[in-house]
């Protein structure tokens, strides 16, 4: 009889040291990214979804964001220590401590990535200088804006190239999946440095690849540094996006062009009708009227 009770006893004992193993050596990765920790709300639940049928909202868990890592002000990854800082970074921060999720997961995107990423819920959000258009809310939802830019040119200061006109003939860089290209015509278009181009209805319809008018075409890169790289090397012979992006790559020896045009309205997406986006709207809404935001703006020197 003592026998078998001790004999029982080393099998629930085994048992438990199984459980145990097999529990701390379950692990989750992700692909180019990085954690924040943000503090939880005292409401956050330990599981990762509402139990309400009609909101999915994680509370607790972690917050997946789309951002940028090379746009100084907004999104920028320290190559050193492998932070993230700017405006950007500071909201998702915000909106994950406000929600109640216990850490924030950075994940780099470009303009060719991060629907893709957002479709396929490897992100819940994207924080990402994501302009807004009508034909973007179509496919997914977008907070009011926290930020207004505007789109321009940047050159090298020893092409002599200083407005729209001088850009006839040229080749210019722009990045894979952005508008830019399509602004820049539009506004050449409409000042008549185009001939009689008809330009498309939306930028949906623009064949950026085939486009050639009067010289002047296009390049597409994969990412910002790799246009500010051609430029220097003479692959293109100007770097075309918003504004703000291009300040990360002035310098004495390039400047902007005279024109700005096509405002571009930056806003945080969601998958269409996710639960997620009417909460950061909201928070986003009570930023703008407090002064949270215009205080990051200046934090990052972005006003």
């Amino acid at each position: 009889m003592k026998l078998k009770k001790l004999f029982a006893a080393a099998m629930a004992a085994a048992m438990s040291f199984s459980l145990v193993a097999c529990s701390s050596n379950s692990t989750s990765s992700t692909t180019d990214s990085s954690k924040s920790s943000a503090p939880a709300s005292s409401a956050a639940s330990t599981t990762n979804t509402a139990s309400s049928s009609t909101d999915t909202t994680p509370a607790g868990g972690t917050l997946k964001v789309g951002v940028k890592d090379a746009v100084i002000g907004f999104g920028y990854k320290d190559p050193a220590t492998g932070e993230y800082s700017g405006l950007e970074i500071e909201l998702a921060k915000k909106i994950a401590d406000s929600l109640g999720y216990e850490d924030v997961e950075f994940t780099t995107v470009t303009a060719a990535t991060r629907t893709e990423l957002l479709d396929s819920g490897d992100l819940d959000c994207v924080i990402a200088t994501f302009t807004i258009t009508d034909e973007r809310k179509k496919s997914w939802d977008f907070s009011t804006p926290y930020y207004t830019d505007a789109v321009t040119v940047l050159v090298e200061k020893a092409d002599g190239i200083t407005d729209l006109s001088g850009l006839v003939g040229k080749k210019i860089g722009v990045s894979t999946g952005s508008t830019s290209a399509y602004a820049l015509v539009k506004t050449m278009s409409e000042k008549g440095l185009l001939g009689d181009y008809k330009l498309p209805e939306d930028s949906k319809s623009f064949d950026i690849s085939s486009f050639n008018e009067k010289g002047t075409t296009f390049e597409q890169y994969g990412d910002y540094p790799a246009i500010s790289n051609a430029m220097t090397a003479g692959t293109v012979d100007a770097f075309c996006v918003d504004k703000s992006i291009l300040a990360t790559y002035k310098s004495d020896d390039r400047d902007y062009i005279t024109d700005q045009f096509s405002p571009q309205d930056y806003g945080v997406a969601t998958k269409k009708d996710s639960p997620l986006s009417a909460k950061i709207d909201e928070l986003i809404k009570g930023w703008l009227s407090d002064g949270t935001i215009d205080g990051l703006k200046a934090q990052f020197n972005l006003d």
